[in-house]
């Protein structure tokens, strides 16, 4: 494995760090060698950030027990190594002591960050950073053959490395990657920006990512809601160092109500940088409210520790298992839910006609916006094949986590099927993390074609991982 780099931490701390690491890859490598050669390699994993269902397998999986920790933080570099199975919320407390985060942060706490670059990730820093991988200097991959190679823009391995986001595990899986840090200041101040019409939503977003500014003043986060298509808004973030009062979304507040405003002047707010970055963790954006956890009586007798994604999704889960819901719709006489849990990317001009078409075809709201653009980089001439944004230009994720009530006689999947016709027809793309339906010519134009397939001869000659169409599609 290549350990290159200077560090600003204690050589003996460093040291120590890259030993807990190397031992983590042996117990990673022992593993390995223990799945039988006729079954599909898997992570021995016990949660996931994943929404859409996998087939059961009684072969052992991978142990990535050791793969946990940030490895080794240069603060004068800005840049941190970290193992592959390490959560946001740990490298988000290993560096911003430092004052130092990484360029995009998930939402979720629980998202790792070999998780985020093998499966994409966004925030509202992505307008300016682009997405996870961009960020990434290095990478070690265990390939489906055994080995431990380390991919890099310009190396031996240059094509793993561009291949590997949006590649779900089907290349290999991160045990070590090596990524760049930025600069944070302790306070964001907000700005929450109310549009009455979908059309100047997107107008303003457009500027606001050819400025970087809003109204004369810097912006540096840049999200939205969309309640209705008369009530919409923007968020806009900029970091400062100004001491003052800051709110507290952790309690009895919610953040996305927050937002929310009568007058056409925008509301201000004031976060500490810790509370930002985890400002959607608390409620899960806004996907508590399906525990009841928004009604003021539960909240308040709803431990503050778990009021998190992460037991929520533990709640999911068991909903999923049990069909908990579908048996209380059935106690009322309504038909089984269709989970409709997606994020979406369209350009940016089609954005009002995607969330007005969606507002009046899927019973769904609010809607979370998220721009994003790829980083001015050699993107231009080194395109990330699996998941081909148009360097330069500018687009926008819808993300929406819900339900809607299954009609009889249409085919399993309907509104997920609509939605992705949908998002091809307006030359966007979605988020592989939950439920697909496409048909395999049409995957494979979308998610990498024939380069996936080199790619896989490459580095899985035996196939001993599962291809991409057989996980994200068939759920294998």
């Amino acid at each position: 494995m290549s350990l290159l780099g200077k560090t600003g931490r204690a050589p003996a701390a460093r040291e120590s760090g890259f030993a807990a690491h190397r031992a983590g890859v042996d117990r990673l490598l022992a593993s390995y060698r223990a799945i039988p050669r006729d079954a599909n390699v898997r992570l021995a994993k016990k949660t996931s950030n994943l929404f859409r269902a996998r087939a059961k397998s009684d072969a052992p999986g991978l142990d990535v027990s050791g793969l946990t920790r940030v490895i080794s933080v240069d603060p004068s570099a800005k840049t941190a190594d970290v193992a592959g199975m390490t959560t946001y919320e740990d490298l988000v407390a290993a560096t911003l002591p430092y004052g130092l985060v990484p360029l995009v942060v998930p939402q979720l706490k629980t998202i790792t960050l070999g998780g985020a670059v093998t499966g994409l990730g966004i925030e509202s820093t992505s307008f300016r950073s682009g997405l996870p991988h961009e960020s990434v200097l290095e990478i070690d991959v265990l390939t489906g053959s055994g080995e431990i190679l380390t991919a890099t823009p310009d190396g031996e391995h240059a094509d793993l490395f561009r291949g590997f986001p949006n590649s779900y595990g089907t290349l290999g899986y991160s045990t070590r990657l090596k990524i760049e840090l930025e600069s944070v200041l302790p306070y964001v101040a907000l700005r929450h920006v109310r549009f009455h019409d979908l059309g100047e939503l997107q107008a303003t977003m457009a500027r606001i990512i050819a400025d970087r500014s809003y109204d004369g003043e810097r912006v540096d986060y840049l999200d939205g809601v969309v309640f209705t298509a008369q009530e919409s808004y923007l968020v806009l973030g900029r970091q400062t160092d100004e001491p003052g009062p800051v709110s507290d979304y952790t309690g009895m507040d919610i953040f996305y109500r927050s937002i929310q405003h009568d007058s056409d002047k925008p509301e201000r707010d004031r976060l500490a940088i810790h509370d930002y970055i985890w400002r959607w963790d608390t409620d899960w954006f806004w996907c508590s409210r399906a525990f009841g956890t928004q009604n003021p009586s539960i909240r308040r007798m709803w431990p503050k520790q778990y009021r998190r994604s992460s037991f929520y999704w533990k709640l999911i889960a068991l909903d999923h298992k049990y069909h908990i819901a579908d048996k209380l719709e059935a106690r009322k006489g309504n038909p089984p839910q269709e989970r409709v849990v997606q994020d979406i990317e369209v350009p940016i001009e089609r954005t009002a006609e995607f969330v007005r078409w969606f507002l009046d075809e899927i019973p769904i709201e609010p809607l979370w916006l998220c721009p994003l653009r790829l980083r001015d980089s050699e993107a231009t001439s080194r395109p990330w094949p699996l998941y081909p944004l148009e360097p330069g230009r500018a687009y926008v994720n819808v993300g929406f986590w819900s339900a809607v009530p299954t009609v009889p006689g249409q085919p399993d999947g309907a509104a997920n099927r609509a939605i992705e016709n949908k998002v091809s027809e307006l030359d966007g793309h979605k988020s592989l993390y939950s439920d697909s339906y496409y048909g395999k010519d049409e995957f494979a134009e979308l998610y990498g074609g024939d380069v996936y397939t080199e790619l896989k001869k490459r580095y899985d000659p035996d196939q001993r991982l599962l291809d991409l169409y057989s996980k994200a599609v068939q759920r294998k």
